[in-house]
């Protein structure tokens, strides 16, 4: 009886220790399964609370002896190493787990159908049969253009503006990119120049003014003049911009540039520090994306430009020349021209003119002008409706189809942000140009080739990426709005606009960048489902879209076996296909959430990334509220397009403090404090006043 009573005392505790063990190791064994397929289910981070006791009533149900308790822990333990260094390590074997695909296809909104209004677009014929040796030019000129530019016959805009202004007169030029616009008044200044009696010298200083919004295009602009002056060694051109050197610059204004091209903000800078700079002898001022430079602020610049050329120089030549003419434009043309012509290369068929009559009616009861943009003739537009869920997967994918399996592609990828680019360029060369093997190391994929542009560069890299990109044969431009303007990048196929433009203008100029004196080229606009009204604002301007489907973007993953799912479709119906491509989705949103989950300073790159866009998507004019607004977007589904798996409540980047910086919040103490018992000095003092004012007698007061 001793025995047995010994032995039950043995089988309880060995059953009471083995439910506390059995409910850590269940415990632990969930957590590892969170930890393993954590990438792949969505689950907010509120809801994953460990309920204790779950397991260990089901243990003490049926107790085990504790040599099965340390077998079953073991094998806990091994299953979990397994289970996250296959994860870890990339590899896809048949016994990892299975793969939810209800975090990406589940919950989304109802994909619409894209009815594009029936409009014919603008178009413009971008070459003419005219040569340049119609025009009334110098040999040496003309042989330049034809040797070293290559180019013999003259673009529409080209035909149109060069005899305008040899004859002397002012412009206002409106054509599209990529149509020749800068040999439209690099000839014209070039031939006024070399032909000037007395010969100019370098000492003369600026004889020719031209602004231009950024700094690729001041410096894509001085190659072209460069070229164009070889045969006249004698005149000197000249480029300012912002991050070079200031001292430098300074040094060959003195030594002296006779055509000066620059941005705003620089020559602004050297108006008012630099002595040696004059403009007593300008002949030209030339505003090339004029509408540009005043959408980035330089109203106030260009007033101090022309306050400083009109005060000591000549009468002048004024050109402007742009893609697209704004109000301020205008206002801008009436204040420093004087009698321009307006050279508008394309008009809008008649055939359109009453489709875009009904398009814009209630746009022009509230007082709004849709004007008409013409885009190359050659350029194939699509827009694409994504989920917000499925945006940054579907974007992969369609760069894989172009890049990895389309050879002797470039495309330029648009975004809204800084943040955004330097998140994408990281997270794609990471993932995309990556290829684990059997022995898990990473090997690189030659075929994609990312590279990133944006305003927050220094001007050496800046410099070095509009180079590297100009020159490869195959690769993805991520950018911002910098490089939508004036920049000539050869054999861009592709135009990729991931967060919509804010106006259309801004479109237009975006999709210029390609299909440009005459190539082919085409372009894809990313737009959600709340966002499909947008296509409505671009058949008012005279743009028409034709629609890409999702599954035809992601179709692509069915070419890559590196994001093959767990099941085996032998089947090849429409339902086990539609389900293997969504398990490649699946596991490609999971690389990108592992890589961005890798560490912390990745998952704080990520929400830095998602709160530029939030912000930037606040941006929107008034006008396109209905369409951009904040609220229409579900921040959870925006965050999981960044690669993050929180809930937005824990989307929260940590304030990172400078080294040496000072103590914010005790000074912010210490400032409250002095406010405060200055305000109570200042307000005892006026109560003892007014007591005594009522204590004084009426006499006192006379």
């Amino acid at each position: 009886m001793a025995d047995d009573l010994l032995c039950i005392n043995i089988s309880s505790s060995a059953a009471f220790f083995g439910s506390r063990l059995s409910s850590r190791d269940g415990r632990a064994a969930k957590a590892g399964k969170r930890r393993a397929d954590g990438g792949i289910r969505e689950v907010p981070g509120a809801k994953r609370r460990r309920t204790p006791g779950v397991l260990g009533p089901q243990k003490n149900t049926t107790p085990s002896p504790a040599g099965e308790g340390r077998q079953q822990r073991s094998a806990v333990g091994k299953s979990h190493v397994r289970t996250t260094d296959r994860h870890r390590d990339g590899q896809r074997g048949p016994d990892r787990p299975f793969i939810k695909t209800s975090s990406l296809f589940r919950n989304n909104p109802d994909v619409p159908d894209i009815h594009s209004p029936a409009v014919t677009q603008v178009k413009e014929k971008v070459f003419t049969s005219d040569s340049f040796e119609a025009l009334d030019l110098h040999p040496h000129l003309l042989a330049t253009l034809d040797k070293v530019l290559h180019v013999t016959s003259m673009t529409s805009v080209q035909r149109q503006t060069i005899p305008v202004l040899m004859a002397g007169k002012d412009a206002v030029v409106r054509s599209q990119t990529g149509s020749g616009k800068t040999l439209a008044y690099g000839v014209p200044v070039v031939q006024s120049l070399q032909a000037a009696d007395p010969k100019i010298k370098r000492s003369d200083g600026p004889l020719a003014v031209i602004m231009v919004p950024t700094r690729e295009l001041a410096k894509q602009t001085f190659e072209i003049f460069q070229k164009l002056l070889k045969p006249f060694t004698w005149i000197v051109p000249g480029v300012l911009m912002g991050g070079e050197k200031r001292k430098a610059e300074k040094a060959r204004l003195r030594k002296g540039i006779n055509i000066l091209i620059s941005t705003p903000g620089r020559l602004v800078d050297h108006i008012k520090n630099t002595l040696s700079i004059a403009f007593s002898a300008v002949r030209w001022l030339i505003l090339d994306e004029a509408d540009r430079i005043l959408d980035l602020g330089f109203e106030k610049d260009l007033t101090v430009i022309l306050n400083a050329i009109n005060a000591n120089g000549p009468s002048r030549q004024n050109v402007l020349l742009s893609a697209t003419l704004t109000e301020g434009l205008s206002r801008l043309a009436s204040i420093s021209m004087k009698d321009p012509v307006s050279i508008q290369v394309s008009e809008i068929p008649e055939e359109s003119r009453a489709t875009l009559s009904k398009i814009t009616v209630a746009k022009a009861e509230d007082g709004q002008q849709a004007d008409s943009f013409a885009v190359p003739e050659n350029l194939q537009q699509h827009a694409v409706v994504v989920p917000s869920k499925l945006r940054l997967v579907c974007l992969a994918a369609f760069i894989l189809s172009k890049c990895k399996f389309d050879k002797g592609q470039k495309l330029i990828v648009f975004v809204s942000s800084c943040e955004v680019v330097e998140f994408l360029c990281t997270l794609f060369t990471t993932v995309l140009c990556g290829q684990r093997d059997a022995s898990t190391t990473l090997k690189h994929h030659s075929a994609l080739n990312f590279l990133r542009l944006h305003g927050n560069m220094k001007q050496e890299e800046r410099m070095d990426v509009f180079q590297e990109f100009s020159h490869c044969r195959s690769g993805v431009l991520i950018c911002t709005d910098v490089a939508a303007r004036g920049l000539d990048l050869p054999q861009v196929t592709w135009i990729v606009q991931y967060n919509p433009p804010c106006s259309v203008a801004e479109y237009v100029h975006r999709v210029g960048r390609t299909a440009r004196i005459g190539t082919r080229g085409c372009s894809l606009l990313f737009l959600t489902p709340s966002e499909v009204a947008y296509m409505d604002v671009l058949a008012s301007h005279s743009i028409s879209l034709s629609e890409m489907k999702m599954e035809t973007l992601l179709s692509v993953l069915m070419k890559d076996e590196r994001f093959k799912g767990r099941g085996k479709w032998n089947n090849k119906s429409a339902q086990a296909l539609e389900q293997e491509l969504r398990e490649r989705a699946t596991v490609l949103q999971s690389d990108f959430e592992n890589v961005v989950h890798a560490s912390e300073d990745s998952v704080q790159t990520a929400k830095k990334a998602l709160q530029s866009f939030l912000r930037a998507y606040t941006t929107y004019p008034s006008s396109a509220k209905h369409i951009f607004h904040i609220r229409s977007l579900h921040l959870g589904h925006a965050a999981k397009s960044f690669g993050l798996r929180d809930a937005p409540q824990g989307l929260v980047t940590k304030a990172t403090k400078r080294p040496g910086a000072k103590d914010k919040t005790k000074n912010k103490e210490k400032r409250y404090s002095e406010q405060f018992a200055y305000f109570f000095f200042v307000h005892s003092s006026c109560e003892y006043l007014k007591e005594q004012e009522n204590h004084r007698t009426p006499a006192s007061l006379t």
